[in-house]
């Protein structure tokens, strides 16, 4: 049977005046609140609408599903309401991964919140990023472990197609994902060890819990890690997408990663003895190039251009992809990809043609009006 999925993304409240983040999530929640005509709308495993660590941000869960073609509706679908409530707001959304335009992050009221400003201080004043999340089902908890042990080296390779935030506060960083790099200041995010058990993955998260360096376990920040609250595998690893094509592409590729990484477990052929330092390396590079540049293969530990180690994650998943009837959706994406670029690729064409970052904050709002077939994309005016 096809592992359902599913997928959370975390976006950006602008002005709609001069594209800066704007503190409107409690408001906007509200007016989601208002807009239900379902509890699904709000909140539950149907799909819901919540607040983030900055009133800045917002995110969206779409259900779990098992076709492509229901995933792209769903990711649609909470753009949509995201998108609608944050009008009446007089706010647009914009699915970027760090904010082009200068920010003072405002963080969000709650006591969870508080102790990680005071825990973290700058790290937490600064940070506002906003992710991909990929959601997969696995049967239990070993199975997860066999899957996590597996998939690890070639996640990289997601962050790369997946590369959104090029611009921090004003500034291109020359990075294409700088929202990894902020992520790694946090003490537990990134690429982990291969745990051999569901046991000792637990036993790591208590001792890091233990450790009160992080709060909880939902702190573990891991590039992939045991979800907290479903029976899934959570992929942590992409920026949010530009598009919605682009998270259905992510979220496709990570399920054919989990399938193809639960039979090798199954069938019980070893995890890839790749070392963790170089899988952080790994990281940095992919958030470096995305995909206009070279990739580490983890096969030499080499870099290698970008679409050499793209087709090789392609073939390592093709069988899975075609089993869950995947495979045309995830090449047409990935040609696409290549021959358009990705989020990042995009922003920096905007700023290249306009010379404004405001410009490159509309485009992100206007791809998410042009979902609506009775919004004008004159509605979402970026004066500054």
């Amino acid at each position: 049977m096809v592992r359902t999925l599913g997928v959370e993304e975390e976006m950006l409240l602008v002005d709609l005046h001069h594209g800066h983040p704007r503190s409107a999530s409690s408001e906007l929640l509200m007016h989601a609140g208002r807009r239900a005509s379902d509890p699904a709308v709000v909140g539950g495993v149907q799909g819901a609408v919540e607040g983030e660590f900055k009133q800045q941000q917002i995110e969206t869960h779409t259900p779990p599903v098992r076709d492509l073609t229901s995933l792209t509706r769903e990711v649609a679908r909470w753009r949509r309401e995201v998108a609608a409530a944050a009008r009446a707001t007089g706010s647009g959304v914009a699915a970027l991964a760090t904010s082009p335009l200068p920010v003072r992050p405002v963080i969000a009221p709650s006591p969870r919140y508080a102790w990680m400003e005071d825990r973290y201080q700058l790290i937490a004043r600064e940070h506002l990023v906003c992710g991909c999340h990929v959601h997969v089902f696995v049967e239990s908890d070993e199975e997860a472990v066999g899957v996590l042990d597996r998939i690890r080296v070639w996640l990289p390779v997601l962050l790369a197609l997946s590369a959104n935030s090029p611009f921090w506060n004003g500034t291109d960083t020359g990075f294409a994902s700088y929202r990894s790099q902020a992520l790694s200041r946090w003490p537990s995010w990134g690429p982990t060890d291969r745990f051999g058990s569901a046991e000792a993955y637990h036993r790591l998260v208590r001792d890091m819990v233990q450790s009160a360096v992080i709060l909880d376990e939902k702190m573990v920040y891991f590039d992939a890690r045991l979800a907290v609250r479903y029976p899934t595998v959570e992929i942590r690893t992409a920026d949010v997408c530009f598009t919605v094509e682009d998270a259905v592409l992510v979220a496709a590729l990570s399920r054919g990663l989990v399938e193809t990484a639960a039979r090798e477990w199954a069938a019980g052929r070893e995890a890839p003895a790749v070392p963790t330092q170089l899988l952080r390396l790994a990281d940095w590079q992919s958030g470096r190039d995305g995909v206009e540049g070279s990739l580490i293969d983890w096969r030499t530990g080499l870099p290698a251009p970008c679409w050499r180690v793209v087709d090789s994650l392609l073939e390592h998943v093709g069988p899975a992809l075609e089993a869950a009837g995947d495979l045309d959706v995830v090449q047409e994406g990935l040609a696409r990809i290549r021959e358009e670029g990705n989020g990042a690729t995009r922003q920096r064409a905007v700023h290249a043609r306009t010379g404004r970052l405001a410009d490159v904050v509309a485009e992100s709002v206007r791809e998410m009006a042009l979902r609506f077939e009775d919004w004008r994309i004159e509605d979402w005016p970026v004066e500054a």
